[in-house]
């Protein structure tokens, strides 16, 4: 979502602002703006689109001022024009905001009927004005702060900058993520650790409700009740994360060969190599007492965690609840004290995860969190951490956070398993070893097979929909192949589990729809052809990711065949979600799209 940054330093904080900016375009944004205070008089620049507008604007017309706050925004509330853009004015006070403040309706009619004057049409403009109004009645800075944020309901992370005051930025947060960054006689408020890498590695995360009086001499927090309040100061793997595209064209291309080292990263967190055994992993949950597992995530997580469902069920014979996050409390599951809650987030700041997984603590179910930002909301609130390793992730569409998360929920399956003796010994060895094999595996595959994706990428795009088919574990990565293609290319596409092919979807079949199905030559393969018979007979196209195995074994003609490498079927989800995201991208680049950033989508969904 929506991304902040804030100064309080000794030289022009403009150009400062707009480097912290740049590093949080990963979270998706429609445009962008900062703002200054100069002899103490507040002035801002803003712009649609991308930061580059953002820049020509204040190369144009330069801000002053040692102190000032930026931001990225997505729009909610209102187009994303520049009268929306922030930071916000009113008289004295600037804004900006991360968040939706639900009540804003009625305090919008509140404040107009009290002679306010509105010139945008976001929910961020209330709390400007709100801050205002307790300032005309003689309030301080800070108790207008504090005044105001009393008022507010909803998600936000503020920003707040007042005229006549060149050293306090006064921030908030109750829900998404805000950092204080410490500095030598200067300070910085971020939306994350990323923001602030080049300033500091020395942070101070603010808790919900929390909200800070930044200055040059340092930061005083206060919770919601206004008692001040000690925050632990912590050093921020943000500057190791800073990245860079180096020699791809895009970050999702670089983040896409960077999985044979993330995931062997990951795979080496949980496994002791030298025994081939798993680390201990769950100090604080016992699988052995477990009598269920519930696990919500959202979007591409979501498909992990359906992945990783097939395996712990199988592996550990412990049954598997999974909702995506939005509809988990919803439906009111059953909770007890035998069943423990897994959630799934890349960023760990995700709104519907974190909500659900405030629900299962309420009512004492055990959490584990899974999870690539150990610094993350969602990994505070967990009793355990399994940590991703995947580095930072800057492209929107996940992908190497996806197999990472896979690689963490196949550790947990056979964790679990020998905790619950369904796994033996000689079998954990076997299961190791095939994880071990991953860093190989997904090197070969991706290196053995781009070429042909590309060239196939170019006839993929002539087509409006796409259907994705497999069976058992490739069902849920059919799922997640059409949420690549779809969300980066813009092709409508579906994903089924074949099966279900003849119960609705075969409907749509005819020579203009390519049907890319997943078939490892397993148990299931003989079942996935008779689903490609039934495409082939009604004329569909049919692209067929499979091994030398199975395509020696295809009598059907395909529209192409990407031959992967013979892998252990255990690990098969984690090296064919590689061809099925070259596959996307690929597309998306011949297309012409904006591949790291596609259109109305955010990194960091961080509101419900």
């Amino acid at each position: 979502m929506c991304g902040i940054v804030g100064i309080v330093g000794k030289s022009a904080v403009a150009p400062q602002l707009v480097d912290a900016l740049k590093r949080l375009e990963y979270r998706g944004y429609d445009s962008a703006g900062v703002a200054t205070l100069n002899n103490g008089k507040l002035e801002r620049r803003r712009a649609e689109g991308k930061l580059v507008n953002l820049e020509s604007r204040l190369q144009d017309s330069p801000l002053e001022g040692t102190i000032g706050i930026g931001h990225t925004r997505w729009a909610t509330h209102g187009a994303p024009t520049e009268q929306n853009a922030h930071p916000h004015f009113t008289q004295g006070v600037a804004v900006v905001h991360n968040g939706i403040i639900e009540n804003f309706a009625s305090l919008r009619d509140e404040l107009k009927e009290a002679g306010a004057q509105f010139s945008s049409q976001t929910d961020t403009e209330v709390v400007a004005h709100l801050v205002s109004s307790y300032l005309a009645k003689g309030a301080t800075p800070k108790e207008a702060a504090q005044q105001t944020l009393a008022r507010l309901e909803g998600a936000y992370a503020l920003a707040i900058l007042f005229e006549n005051h060149d050293n306090m930025i006064i921030g908030a947060r109750h829900g998404p993520p805000l950092a204080v960054g410490h500095g030598d006689g200067e300070m910085y408020l971020g939306s994350d650790s990323i923001a602030l890498a080049p300033f500091t590695d020395d942070v101070t995360y603010l808790e919900d409700g929390d909200w800070a009086v930044v200055t040059h001499d340092g930061v005083e927090v206060f919770d919601s009740a206004g008692n001040k309040v000690d925050r632990a100061r912590q050093t921020s793997q943000g500057a190791a994360m800073v990245a860079d595209k180096g020699n791809y064209k895009h970050f999702m291309l670089k983040e896409i060969h960077e999985q044979p080292e993330v995931i062997s990263r990951t795979i080496s967190h949980y496994v002791d190599f030298a025994t081939e055994t798993f680390k201990p992993i769950s100090e604080g949950i016992d699988f052995a007492k477990l009598d269920r597992l519930a696990v919500s995530a959202c979007g591409t997580a979501y498909y992990a965690g359906l992945i990783g469902k097939y395996w712990i069920e199988r592996y550990a014979r412990l049954p598997v609840e999974i909702d995506v996050a939005s509809e988990f409390r919803y439906r009111e599951m059953p909770l007890n004290g035998n069943m423990a809650a897994f959630f799934i987030s890349q960023s760990g700041e995700t709104a519907d995860t974190l909500a659900c997984l405030r629900y299962c603590k309420q009512s004492g179910v055990q959490i584990g969190a899974i999870v690539n930002v150990p610094e993350s909301t969602i990994a505070r609130e967990s009793d355990i951490v399994f940590p991703t390793l995947a580095g930072i992730e800057v492209g929107v569409a996940s992908t190497k956070a996806f197999t990472c998360q896979l690689a963490v929920l196949a550790s947990i399956a056979i964790a679990a398993g020998r905790a619950r003796c369904t796994v033996t010994d000689a079998e954990e060895k076997e299961l190791v070893r095939a994880l071990v094999s991953l860093e190989r595996l997904s090197s070969d595959t991706l290196g053995s097979g781009e070429a042909k994706i590309e060239a196939l990428s170019r006839d993929l795009a002539k087509y409006k929909n796409v259907l994705y088919l497999g069976r058992g574990t490739n069902f849920p990565l059919a799922l997640e192949g059409a949420l690549k293609l779809k969300e980066i290319s813009y092709i409508h596409a579906e994903g089924y589990a074949a099966g279900e092919l003849k119960h609705g979807p075969i409907a749509l079949i005819d020579e203009d729809m390519p049907v890319i199905v997943i078939a490892p030559f397993d148990g299931l393969y003989e079942k996935t052809m008779s689903n490609m018979q039934e495409v082939a007979a009604r004329g569909g196209q049919i692209i067929l990711i499979t091994d030398e195995k199975g395509a020696e074994h295809v009598s059907i003609d395909t529209m192409s065949t990407i031959v992967m490498p013979e892998v252990p079927e255990f690990i098969s989800p984690i090296i064919y979600s590689l061809p099925i995201q070259l596959l996307a991208y690929h597309t998306a680049v011949f297309m012409g799209t904006d591949v790291d950033q596609p259109r109305n989508l955010a990194k960091s969904v961080t509101v419900e």
